[in-house]
């Protein structure tokens, strides 16, 4: 049975909740139901229904965005400005149905990273959002060529001082290492099986001459997104041509890795190379790299670390990676393609050995993104967005952007080039996640949602109602039996099928607490009866139940 071969028949309910844990920030019922009774064609084919384009974030203190294109002195400080867009990416995760759009931009987030304290513009960093977004259904080289010279990524990796006489490595180096082709193995000092400093050094030189624009006005030609742009002046002559002077018009060489390509401006005038020239080469250079095999396989790699396991044996490298690497190179690096190809094949739902321990079902913990934003979306907490002081004090001053953060993601704050760790850093990988710091404040997210309020002890302006989510038909088709509400929520709340002891752990000990089935039937009618007396202690129940299974490890997988 081939790995990649199209899972047959119909998702089912276990095979839509893992499609959709995975690509979206979390299912509700609903959604898994939705689902269910979809081929995997049929899922994939709605998931990438294209969704309507976000407005930008707007100021609290204007009611209206400050990104047309930039703050000014009537906006609120650039520091909030940053708050505020963060804010509003989180929202858009939240918000953002059953469309894998949102996450693909989230994994262009962590594969192409950036920071915020040495960004220092809430301008950047939504432009370079936009630009993610942009292409999240689209082509990844034309991506990558854009993000050489967007402006967040020009400061983060020092491309903005990067000039002909003063070279500086930084993003050339973290371009070939960490974000396109890979280094593979050291074969001598400074060179790997896939590139050498020499590659480097003249990758280096055609990446000179470029700088970011704060005033957000120099357009893309291609997305209309604000870019950075070619230091020029106009040279003298009867037809008028930018020059680029501070690039480096010499020719570029590079190893044998790359077969001795040469790479020179076309056209220099008073030994300045054209604008279009220096374009013309940006593109040579991108097109050299992802001319390799090694970078469809790299970026395969990351992907699937992404969506499906960190561990990649030798059978998952042959059967799996390197067909869909050929598949993304056959297709020009369009994203959907290969994406698609893995996201319905057996091997994603597990289906295509009898072996149990390669399992990727309930295989990768949950950032905290995954686990705030997942339990927020299944059990429909409602989040008051308006005024839009709301919608930033809810989502960062006091509430989700803080449990996140306690939890061990500091989102636009990675303390590496190469990202936030549990996506990159072998060989723990997602289980980076878990410390015992961050694990407290999972356990604590319970409590903090049932009642209301923050570490802090400040109100979220949300709050799970766990008695109202029961009483819901679409839920719980009877909450008067006990075995059906646990049943309910261990089943969609945990991504595989517990024990029998494990269930019967929920059901009688933590839920009954050591009490018959029938107790519960008789509390629960006793309630429909007189609920000014039984709420609270049915309400309780439920509450410890609900807890118990947030706290549980079992949670903590999808």
């Amino acid at each position: 049975m081939a790995e990649l071969d199209p899972l047959p028949g119909t998702l089912g309910e276990k095979n839509a909740a893992h499609l959709l844990r995975r690509i979206t920030f979390g299912p509700s019922i609903e959604d898994i139901l939705q689902f269910a009774d979809k081929s995997a064609d049929q899922a994939l084919s709605l998931l990438f229904n294209e969704v309507v384009a976000p407005e930008p974030p707007l100021d609290p203190k204007t009611s209206e965005t400050w990104l047309n294109p930039k703050s000014s002195a009537n906006n609120s400080d650039p520091e909030d400005l940053i708050d505020f867009y963060i804010a509003w990416h989180l929202e858009q995760m939240r918000n953002s149905g059953n469309s894998i759009k949102e996450r693909i931009t989230y994994f262009f987030h962590t594969h192409l990273p950036t920071r915020r304290t040495l960004i220092q513009s809430s301008e950047a960093l939504y432009y370079q959002n936009q630009l993610f977004r942009h292409y999240a259904f689209g082509n990844f080289k034309e991506l990558f060529k854009k993000i050489c010279i967007d402006n967040a990524m020009l400061v983060y990796l020092d491309g903005a001082s990067n000039e002909s006489g003063s070279p500086n490595e930084n993003f050339a180096r973290e371009m070939f290492e960490l974000y396109s082709i890979g280094k593979g193995p050291q074969i001598g000092q400074g060179n790997y099986t896939n590139y050498t400093e020499q590659d480097i050094q003249e990758a280096t030189k055609i990446l000179t001459g470029f700088t970011n624009d704060d005033s957000f006005t120099h357009l893309d030609e291609e997305t209309q997104i604000p870019i950075g742009k070619l230091i020029v002046e106009a040279a003298d002559g009867p037809e008028i041509k930018n020059l680029a002077i501070r690039h480096d018009a010499g020719k570029k060489v590079f190893s044998d890795l790359f077969q001795n390509r040469e790479i020179e401006p076309q056209e220099v005038i008073n030994g300045y190379a054209t604008e279009e020239s220096v374009m013309l080469e940006l593109d040579e250079l991108i097109e050299m790299i992802f001319d390799q095999d090694e970078t469809s396989r790299f970026l395969c790699r990351k992907m699937y670390r992404f969506f499906v396991y960190h561990q990649i044996s030798d059978t998952t490298e042959q059967n799996v990676i390197i067909p869909l690497a050929q598949t993304f190179k056959n297709n020009n690096y369009e994203l959907q393609p290969v994406l698609e190809q893995l996201l319905k094949s057996q091997h994603f739902y597990d289906i295509d050995n009898q072996i149990t321990s390669d399992d990727n079902i309930g295989a990768l913990i949950k950032s905290p993104i995954e686990l705030i934003l997942g339990t927020l979306r299944f059990f429909n907490i409602t989040i008051t967005t308006e005024p839009v002081e709301s919608l930033y004090n809810t989502i960062y001053k006091k509430g989700i952007f803080e449990f996140i953060d306690k939890q061990g993601l500091s989102f636009y704050e990675p303390f590496e080039v190469a990202g936030y760790p549990a996506y990159h850093q072998f060989p723990a990988f997602n289980r980076n996640w878990i410390t015992p710091y961050s694990l407290a404040y999972r356990y604590q997210f319970a409590e903090n949602i049932i009642n209301g309020t923050n570490p802090d002890g400040e109100s979220l302006g949300f709050q799970l109602d766990m008695l109202e989510w029961v009483k819901n038909p679409q839920h719980v088709s009877n909450p008067s039996d006990a075995n059906l509400i646990v049943n309910t929520l261990t089943n969609y709340l945990i991504p595989f099928e517990l024990s029998e002891e494990r269930a019967n752990f929920f059901l009688y000990d933590i839920f009954l607490d050591g009490l018959y089935l029938s107790a519960w039937t008789t509390e629960w009618n006793n309630y429909l009866s007189d609920p000014s007396t039984y709420e609270a202690s049915i309400r309780s129940r439920l509450e410890i139940l609900v807890s118990a299974l947030i706290q549980s490890p079992e949670f903590q997988l999808f």
